[in-house]
């Protein structure tokens, strides 16, 4: 089905940063912006969702996003702004797979995609060389930029909803204890976030940091963490990985991520803030490495996801803030993933040349996902525009976007 036109702008800078240093805003004198995306290494999702079919230049000066809007103009319309996730360790918000037209056309929103800082140029954390959680502060510096700027894309600054998924979930629940982010947005959809690995103890994140140091000396001899090329930032990057799966024994936690902010329990920055969170009931089947021998993803989903989004949001709701929650069972004809992780983003996000031979899609048409996902896409946009999601339950009720058919298995 044909839609009509919207404006996607962008690459547009947001911030700068030097490497290991926090974003500064951009100032009229910056130079145009690149369209570079964070450095970073293949996703480990490749396997699930398929590699992307856009090619971008990886560089540092990466701290740019995109604006879709129906039109330039005054009509103050609700603002969506989109973090990606990808295990704080890939993505970028310039990829097609996130290209908000769907929604800006039928919800009548502006949707900004950003890119951040990942992997250990975004978290590292290594005493005199980088504090951690740069990545978020790149988050919270576009949200800064989109008060300032999003009216003159015909976006309200006072009408901002934060939506994430996986990664970007986790960001989301951290900006919502950030002081800083206090009155940047009203209203957050995180979907898919696995909360126990939401953060690390800064004494673990030092550790890994101080691995990362070790490994850099190996793959760049004589270069220190801020002059290495980005070749050896990103070998040592890899090692570190290696080393943590050993540490850990999880093949789902990153090695860098954020570290520890305000603590674990919502505090009162969430109060009054509109929140829908979810899962997909089938999580858990993109990590084999976490699902046991038999494969079967249902009890680690439960472990992972069911179990504490559902205790996050009974204490949201204590500390104020208005909570919906949703699970989606959609599994695509075909597809031996199920409902797996990142099978709502093609839902929501992105176009049939974007998603083109996903695996996570089996062989579903486009037209199926499509007709799916303009009912998962209405019930995003009527929270966005009134903080209840349409046609999903209230407060803590596992809300089922169930897969009608011919979707049902």
């Amino acid at each position: 089905m044909t839609r009509p036109a919207v404006v996607r702008s962008g690459p547009v800078r947001y911030a700068m940063a030097e490497r290991f240093a926090r974003p500064r805003p951009v100032r009229d004198d910056d130079r145009p912006p690149t369209g570079e995306i964070c450095p970073q290494l293949p996703s480990r999702l490749d396997a699930v969702m398929g590699p992307p079919l856009d090619r971008h230049p990886q560089g540092e000066d990466c701290l740019n996003l995109t604006v879709t809007t129906p039109a330039r103009d005054s009509a103050a319309r609700p603002v969506m702004v989109w973090f990606h996730g990808g295990g704080f360790s890939s993505g970028a918000g310039l990829m097609d797979w996130y290209d908000g037209g769907a929604l800006a056309t039928e919800g009548d929103v502006v949707v900004v995609a950003v890119n951040y800082r990942v992997g250990a140029l975004g978290y590292l954390c290594l005493d005199g060389v980088s504090e951690g959680n740069l990545g978020l502060y790149d988050q919270l510096e576009a949200l800064r930029w989109v008060r300032t700027h999003i009216a003159a894309y015909g976006g309200d600054p006072a009408d901002v909803t934060v939506f994430g998924q996986s990664a970007g979930a986790l960001s989301i629940r951290l900006l919502m204890e950030l002081p800083e982010a206090r009155g940047l947005f009203r209203r957050a959809i995180l979907q898919s976030a696995p909360l126990a690995i939401a953060t690390r103890s800064r004494a673990d994140a030092e550790a890994l940091g101080r691995i990362f140091s070790e490994r850099l000396a190996v793959h760049a001899p004589g270069a220190g963490p801020r002059t290495a090329a980005q070749a050896a930032v990103l070998a040592a990057q890899r090692d570190t990985g290696l080393a943590h799966r050993e540490r850990s024994a999880s093949t789902l936690e990153p090695p860098f991520g954020p570290v520890d902010t305000a603590g674990a329990a919502p505090g009162p920055h969430v109060r009054g803030l509109d929140i829908m969170y979810g899962w997909n009931a089938d999580d858990m089947s993109a990590f084999p490495g976490e699902t046991g021998g038999n494969g079967d993803p249902a009890e680690p989903t439960r472990r992972m996801y069911t179990e504490p989004l559902t205790a996050l949001g009974q204490q949201l709701v204590r500390a104020g803030a208005r909570v919906h929650a949703y699970r989606l069972d959609w599994r695509p004809a075909g597809s031996e993933y199920g409902a797996t992780h990142c099978v709502e983003l093609p839902l929501l996000l992105g176009s049939r040349a974007a998603w083109r031979d996903s695996p996570m899609l089996g062989d579903t048409t486009w037209e199926e996902v499509d007709e799916l996902g303009r009912a998962v896409r209405a019930i995003w946009i009527a929270f966005v525009r009134t903080g209840r999601p349409g046609g999903v339950a209230p407060l803590l009720t596992c809300c089922e976007i169930l897969a009608r058919r011919p979707w049902a298995r």
